[in-house]
């Protein structure tokens, strides 16, 4: 079982950042830790995703946030916190984003609760 639990949504202005915690726990060796985004009247898609083993981690970023969100990771004892660093935010990239944890780096077998992001014009 793995556990997820988001924070940092809000409103900001176009141009702005915000910062996206996720505090996950449980069994968390296999599964990558990603951020997935829903816009109104759109699909899921993922945003940004990590994986890390002994050399090192591996990242994925989506094609239109690409320079301007950044993943990373804590490592605590028992708990992982991975956050999403968003910067030069668009009026497009206004969703709901959740956190998951996946066995295939493009999945989820796990979701947080979601957390809304507004960015206005």
């Amino acid at each position: 079982q793995v556990q997820l639990v988001e924070s940092g949504g809000g409103l900001v202005q176009a141009g702005g950042s915000l910062r996206l915690s996720c505090a996950a726990s449980g069994r968390l060796s296999s599964y990558a830790l990603g951020w997935f985004r829903q816009a109104p009247g759109k699909e899921r898609e993922r945003v940004a995703s990590i994986r890390w083993n002994w050399y090192g981690d591996r990242t994925y970023y989506e094609d239109s946030v690409k320079g301007r969100f950044t993943i990373s990771r804590d490592n605590a004892k028992n708990t992982v916190t991975v956050y999403l660093q968003m910067n030069t935010l668009k009026p497009e990239d206004t969703a709901v984003y959740y956190c998951a944890a996946g066995l295939r780096d493009d999945g989820a077998d796990y979701w947080g609760q979601g957390t809304q992001v507004t960015v206005s014009s």
